[in-house]
């Protein structure tokens, strides 16, 4: 049975101990506008407070899982008085850079690290397109279980910026795929994606879903404690060697880079990605 926690998002308990959390904007190819980010975010709280739920999966409606930031999001910035906010700051409104960092502070790095933080295993879903934004949705799962049509592509560097605002891309491959991938733009695909560490699984776009539910149940037959603390282990383990500080870095940098476009364009981005963009 699927319950819907509000529009955009969908969450339902398909086997017992596995909730599965289904962005669900196909319209819009599940771009995210700050209404999804909240209401998946929402959802996680569900599924981590519910005690018998053992495994949360993250997938998509629609042929994309994820085409990244809703660029034709109305006045973003005064967004957020519509919802609670989860993070400790606030000047969403604020003008210039001010405004723009709190908002990416909040729904984008902050949302990121807390869902990868979220004490139960998680597994994303994905499948078509998976771009920029949407890569902060499927990296902060623990596993990744992609159908061998899925797209992996961070095209920020041609809007002008460094990278998404979770800099997660040498953990997730290696210091040189990550620069391949920023430096470029290009798409990599599931089977590179898995060759390199980042996919854990590639199954055909008709087994995803089958796939994804058969690896939750056989993870969910495991003692939750010790899964908790299993994950706990492993992340203690990558931000030892200093990953927030990179990431706090990195997202430092991409407010650099939307204030210098802003004063030099008019834009927090390249304007001449931004015609492309609208040209189709």
């Amino acid at each position: 049975m699927t319950i819907s926690i509000t529009e955009p998002v969908t969450y339902e308990v398909p086997i017992p101990k596995v909730a599965r959390i289904v962005l669900n904007r196909p319209d819009r190819r599940n771009a995210q506008d700050t209404e999804l980010l909240y209401a998946l975010n929402a959802a996680f709280d569900r599924a981590a407070h519910d005690d018998d739920i053992v495994v949360i999966v993250l997938a998509a409606n629609g042929p994309h899982f994820s085409a990244g930031h809703d660029m034709r999001e109305p006045d973003p910035l005064t967004a957020h008085e519509r919802f609670e906010t989860v993070g400790g700051g606030g000047g969403f409104t604020e003008p210039g850079a001010a405004g723009v960092m709190a908002r990416e502070e909040e729904i984008y790095l902050g949302f990121s690290e807390r869902w990868r933080n979220i004490p139960k295993p998680t597994i994303a879903e994905v499948h078509g397109k998976v771009i920029s934004g949407g890569l902060m949705l499927a990296w902060p799962c623990d596993l990744i279980v992609a159908a061998d049509d899925a797209e992996f592509i961070d095209n920020v560097v041609a809007m002008g910026v460094n990278a998404v605002e979770f800099f997660n891309h040498p953990y997730e491959f290696g210091v040189r795929k990550a620069k391949e991938l920023l430096f470029t733009s290009r798409a990599m695909t599931a089977s590179e994606a898995e060759r390199v560490g980042m996919v854990n699984k590639v199954v055909s776009r008709a087994e995803l879903t089958s796939a994804t539910l058969e690896l939750a149940a056989h993870i969910a037959k495991q003692p939750p404690f010790a899964l908790k603390l299993a994950k706990q282990s492993v992340n203690a383990a990558q931000d030892a060697a200093g990953r927030p500080e990179a990431i706090r870095n990195a997202f430092a940098l991409h407010q650099l880079a939307h204030s210098h476009n802003m004063q030099v364009h008019g834009l927090v981005v390249e304007p001449a990605f931004v015609e492309r963009f609208l040209r189709g």
